[in-house]
């Protein structure tokens, strides 16, 4: 059996929550790969290492004297060090990264160090080998993940060392500079390493115990998640839900890892477990409920949309043509709603309805603004009646006025467009009526 850990910023802010995450590797023997993320924060007024690092090389890119703020960041490592007791010395990285800097090697190089320079720390805490994922990790030259290369060179390394740190959120393009996964991307590092490795579980240590039912900044102590699929995972973290970088979710899908979300400050938590399928019931009819705020709906009506062949195809078009990408089109006979970012939309509407007007000829093009969408998923509804009617009675019961409702197929979530003032006002109301009565 072979488990990959990753352990997020917070996990790893100081000496003391190293020392954690020491604990946790070594108490089982199974936990052959570790992969780090950069120091988080200590407390509410601290600043991630990453952030200083960004900081760090903008005074340097524009030829401003970076030392100081670069020796700040050593001292964050040095107090790791100290603190852990370890004969380690960062002097000459520190070096190196001060001539890059100058050198101007890039924001990505930049920001990289940060687990580069943890790993280091972690590979000889541990007494691991230490892996560069700049060595192991690749971009193709358009800067996008090269899943081919990277499985082909990291599975053969991983195949001829029994314990090691490999680094997260960098890899390398072709010319060897260093290329970042966007933010949070050490989870899927830690994906990648997993599905190289044929791990039988990959362990995401961050500092909540798994997924929640709810966002706990809406609903107080809202109920874990013991059990959800991957696709289930896929729709909350598509709408808002923030546990796990949703691009960590594809690499050990493919390969049927699961994936056990768990929290380093209570390691005895089972936390979440995330699997392609399974038979065990959920706790609730619902797995979760998560959403965003900023929409707009775009409503386009004509007498006999739905006789007319390609109507849909040409007021699409019109979206496409100025660059926006679409969230929900639900539709009735005589008219279909296009749901969008009101950020993206906004600078563009005029363009769009002028663009709808000459492609699709509609009778009417109505706009709503300041809308929410809500994603109500879950397995058990499918095998639970009346989801639904529950939902928009919950609502009704709280006067709020339902927008929009969009059911896919599969009876894997219903999306519900309400108004910005309402949105957590109705996440309180779902989460009552299928969590709170259930309790």
């Amino acid at each position: 059996m072979v488990k990959v850990v990753k352990f997020g910023g917070s996990s790893l802010a100081s000496a003391e929550q190293f020392t954690k995450v020491g604990d946790i590797i070594r108490s089982d023997e199974s936990r052959k790969y570790v992969v780090p993320s950069a120091p988080g924060k200590r407390n509410s007024k601290d600043t991630k290492v990453t952030d200083m690092l960004y900081a760090c090389y903008d005074l340097a890119e524009n030829d401003q004297d970076f030392k100081v703020m670069l020796r700040k960041i050593k001292d964050r490592y040095d107090s790791i060090i100290n603190g852990l007791h370890l004969k380690l010395a960062l002097d000459e990285e520190f070096k190196i990264i001060a001539e890059n800097f100058k050198a101007k090697a890039g924001a990505d190089y930049a920001a990289s160090r940060g687990e580069y320079l943890n790993g280091i720390i972690m590979a000889n805490y541990l007494g691991y080998e230490f892996i560069d994922s700049a060595t192991v990790i690749f971009f193709d030259e358009n800067g996008n993940f090269d899943a081919e290369k990277t499985d082909k060179v990291l599975s053969k390394k991983l195949e001829q060392t029994e314990k090691a740190v490999i680094p997260g959120f960098y890899g390398a393009g072709p010319d060897g500079k260093v290329v970042t996964f966007s933010r949070g991307g050490s989870d899927i590092t830690g994906s990648i390493v997993s599905k190289a490795c044929h791990a039988s579980m990959y362990e995401n240590w961050t500092d909540v115990s798994g997924c929640l039912v709810a966002d706990p900044r809406i609903i107080d102590n809202p109920q874990p998640i013991k059990v959800v699929t991957y696709r289930e995972l896929r729709e909350l973290s598509y709408m808002g839900a923030s546990v796990l970088h949703e691009d960590a979710v594809f690499p050990v899908r493919k390969a049927g890892i699961p994936i056990n979300i768990r929290n380093t400050n209570d390691p005895e938590a089972p936390g979440t477990l995330i699997v392609e399928s399974t038979c065990q019931k959920p706790d609730y009819t619902i797995t979760g409920i998560a959403g965003k705020k900023g929409f707009v709906a775009v409503n386009i009506d004509k007498d006999k949309m739905n006789s007319e062949v390609g109507f849909c195809r040409k007021a699409l078009q019109a979206f496409e043509e100025n660059g926006i990408s679409i969230e929900h089109m639900p539709s009735g006979i005589d008219t279909m709603t296009v749901f969008v970012h009101q950020a993206e939309f906004e600078g563009k509407e005029q363009q769009v309805i002028s663009s709808i007007r000459r492609l699709a000829h509609p009778d009417i093009i109505d706009l709503e603004s300041d809308l929410a969408l809500i994603a109500v998923v879950g397995r058990g509804m499918k095998s639970n009646r009346g989801t639904a009617g529950r939902i928009f009675s919950a609502l009704a019961h709280a006067n709020i006025n339902v927008r929009m409702i969009d059911q896919g197929s599969s009876e894997l979530n219903i999306i519900i467009g309400v108004s910005n003032d309402d949105f957590d006002k109705a996440i309180k109301a779902i989460y009552d009526i299928f969590v709170v009565t259930q309790l």
